[in-house]
């Protein structure tokens, strides 16, 4: 069975949006305006590339990605890789022809049935709704959690509200940066 990554930038109140200065949010752009640049507190980037043997996202996070990532030589390990889009409204012909294999999944079952096969991990890139939808199924492996020491208020966040079991998550690694940064990464237990 692959193991289904998470991986986030997170404010300390759980928000997701914008953090690279997507348009349409208030705070957008949070990652870089208000906080230190220090590489090493996102070298799990670089990690993430070379671990993970497959990309999964939702529509919106696609979208989003698909026409500035093929080109940036900061995710050249992803254009190599297959992705996977989940959506139910997207089709072959919305896909760029420059990011290599795309395979499009039009439900969770898809992505249990992608969990399934052979192969290394899959990284989860942004896709808020989407990771609402795999954490609340028990889809979710593993969550790897850049914090930012900021409080954003409103925006999309990582986890569902959800009325659910508890789910407990295991620290397995974390460090705490100068610039306030926390690198927090949980394998979720079954």
């Amino acid at each position: 069975m692959r193991t289904l990554i998470s991986t986030a930038f997170i404010s300390l109140d759980g928000v997701v949006e914008g953090p690279g200065g997507e348009p349409g949010y208030r705070n957008s752009g949070w990652t870089f305006k208000d906080v230190e640049f220090l590489p090493e507190a996102f070298d799990i980037k670089g990690r993430e590339q070379q671990e993970a043997t497959a990309v999964l996202m939702g529509r919106a996070s696609y979208e989003a990605f698909s026409p500035v990532w093929p080109n940036m030589e900061d995710f050249a390990d992803y254009k190599v890789m297959p992705k996977y889009v989940v959506s139910t409204t997207l089709t072959e012909d919305d896909l760029v022809s420059n990011w290599g294999e795309t395979t499009i999944l039009r439900s969770l079952d898809e992505v249990a049935a992608l969990k399934e096969t052979e192969g290394g991990p899959i990284i989860l890139h942004g896709s808020a709704t989407l990771n609402h939808s795999l954490s609340d199924a028990g889809l979710i492996d593993r969550y790897h959690l850049l914090v930012f020491p900021l409080l954003l208020g409103a925006g999309k966040r990582l986890f569902s509200s959800s009325d659910k079991d508890t789910q407990k998550l295991e620290l397995v690694e974390h460090e705490v940066y100068a610039n306030g940064l926390q690198k927090n990464v949980f394998d979720v237990i079954r």
